[in-house]
């Protein structure tokens, strides 16, 4: 089990807010905007939470999707 950081719980409470109202592509900046973050903070932040799924407690699977003005994220529960 991986400990999460308060960012990364802040991050990942952010997420399955949206799940719950049938959002499944999150961007990085949209997530720093709402959050008080940078978008490379989320960036990094996900991009450990999508490499450490199998080891977590998250219920959620996390996928770097694409890349365009911000990194777009799917966001799947599981």
């Amino acid at each position: 089990m991986t400990d999460l950081t308060d960012d990364e719980q802040r991050i990942i409470d952010h997420l399955g807010e949206g799940l719950s109202r049938g959002q499944q592509y999150f961007r990085s900046k949209n997530i720093a905007e709402q959050l008080g973050l940078s978008a490379k903070q989320v960036g990094v932040r996900l991009s450990k939470l999508a490499d450490d799924a199998d080891d977590s407690d998250v219920d959620i699977d996390i996928e770097k999707w694409g890349r365009a003005r911000s990194t777009t994220w799917r966001v799947t529960s599981v």
